[in-house]
């Protein structure tokens, strides 16, 4: 018997991540066996160019519930990536090999086989090519998933967008009672479930200072509505907060997680606050999916100078988790 590996796929090709996760396997040896979802040639290309030093175990995928992991060798499932240069710009040219490492890690989750993803940063742009508004989406529609939420965890403070990747423009027609309450309900309940808690959930407004000179009050006709029916049910939330003063010292102490209204209200703050010490992870999935939260970052590659941290975090929460999983 064997605990749960960690899958992680490795994502954009022209990206930092090789890099973040050669510094990772330097920096802690973890529980979880881990298996890279990755182009073989890549992988050697980069461990060359970094001089990371480390064998590597070919696996079938087909074929691992026979085999014994651990972490002593890098666990590889090749996926063919052809290039004339290592790297280029991010580009659609990667598209079909993303997609084909996503193809091998969600048959694999579905399998049963293990239940802790992680994926590199990808291209919205270009992998998902418009069809979806993130990974977030993407994985919920392939695990028909009804109910799924970002949370941007850190363990100090964490946020959780209602809406994702949205042009401003259309963020208010996108809010209503029932989606508030559907996110609340679902961070409460994943509190619960994955750190045994029940949170203290702070809700912001859309408009400043939560109020409008017009006579449309997303505040009036949504927010509090949906706080009201969210408190009858004896869970944790107060608001609407005013956005720029919710994230002040004294304010942020009283919260667990703040739901914002849209992406920037409350990632920015956040990425202000503690950088690269936050992952994304997706609630609401029949798994743990988690990302570090930050993107390919081309402008850094090959540099050597990219932050492991959010990476790091990912593989810990993921690894601390392996107590509560069932073992293979």
């Amino acid at each position: 018997m064997q605990i749960k590996p960690i899958l992680i796929i490795a994502g954009e090709p022209n990206s930092v991540f090789l890099e973040i996760f050669f510094k990772c396997l330097k920096k802690e040896k973890y529980k979880s066996p881990l298996i890279l979802i990755c182009s073989e040639k890549l992988l050697r290309s980069q461990m060359n160019y970094f001089k990371f030093k480390k064998k590597i175990k070919s696996l079938d995928p087909s074929k691992l519930k026979y085999i014994k992991l651990d972490n002593n060798s890098i666990n590889l499932i090749d996926v063919e990536y052809k290039f004339k240069k290592v790297f280029n710009k991010v580009s659609k040219k990667s598209k079909k090999y993303i997609e084909e490492l996503f193809s091998i890690g969600c048959k694999i989750i579905k399998s049963n086989y293990t239940n802790k993803l992680i994926n590199g940063p990808i291209s919205k742009k270009h992998f998902l090519n418009k069809k979806f508004l993130g990974i977030t989406e993407y994985l919920s529609t392939e695990f028909n998933a009804i109910n799924t939420g970002m949370l941007i965890y850190n363990k100090n403070l964490s946020v959780s967008p209602l809406t994702t990747h949205l042009p401003i423009k259309k963020i208010s027609n996108s809010i209503s009672k029932n989606l508030i309450i559907k996110k609340i309900k679902l961070i409460d309940s994943f509190y619960k479930k994955n750190f045994s808690k029940k949170p203290k959930i702070g809700l912001l407004g859309l408009n400043p200072h939560c109020e409008t000179s017009g006579n449309f009050s997303e505040e009036e006709i949504f927010i509090k509505p949906a706080l009201k029916i969210l408190k009858n049910l004896k869970i944790k939330v107060s608001g609407p907060l005013s956005a720029d003063t919710a994230f002040l010292r004294q304010n942020r102490k009283k919260y667990d997680v703040i739901v914002g209204m849209y992406h920037d209200q409350v990632l920015t703050p956040l990425k202000t606050l503690y950088e690269y010490d936050a992952i994304n992870i997706t609630m609401g999935l029949p798994f743990l999916r988690v990302s570090p939260d930050h993107g390919p970052n081309e402008k850094m590659v090959n540099k050597n100078l990219s932050n492991p941290t959010s990476l790091h975090k990912a593989l810990q929460f993921l690894d601390k988790n392996w107590l509560k999983q069932k073992k293979v």
